[in-house]
């Protein structure tokens, strides 16, 4: 397995500040970034782009992050899913998603780009 850094990264959030701040964040340090609104499109633009790195807020409309987490992980298994969530919610739809076999990273909102920057540079690129 490679040790470089991933470098494509897709950022799932319909809040679009939050969305597009953490897009400029990734950015500026070399990341190739995508930035979808919901996790429709985000599966969309994942054809094409075939991330490295997902990070997905858990709360979308439509489908939730953690439905999202589960299908790209279905598609894409090599692919680093790391998921956030400010809503005390997301506590019953991740144990759902635990009782059925999948678990996930997660990172509370808010939380410092600083620390997302630090779990993506921990992650391996891919082979």
């Amino acid at each position: 397995m490679s040790t470089a850094s991933p470098r494509r990264i897709l950022i799932v959030d319909d809040e679009r500040i939050v969305a597009d701040t953490l897009s400029l964040v990734f950015k500026t340090k070399g990341y190739e970034v995508t930035t979808a609104y919901d996790a429709e499109s985000a599966l969309v633009l994942s054809q094409s782009l075939r991330p490295e790195v997902v990070i997905a807020d858990v709360m979308l409309p439509g489908m939730n992050g953690i439905a999202f987490a589960i299908l790209m992980r279905a598609t894409y298994p090599n692919c680093h899913l790391l998921l956030i969530s400010g809503d005390p919610a997301t506590g019953d739809v991740l144990r759902d998603a635990e009782a059925q076999g999948h678990t996930f990273e997660m990172v509370a909102k808010p939380c410092h780009p600083s620390e997302l920057l630090a779990r993506v540079n921990a992650t391996s690129a891919p082979d």
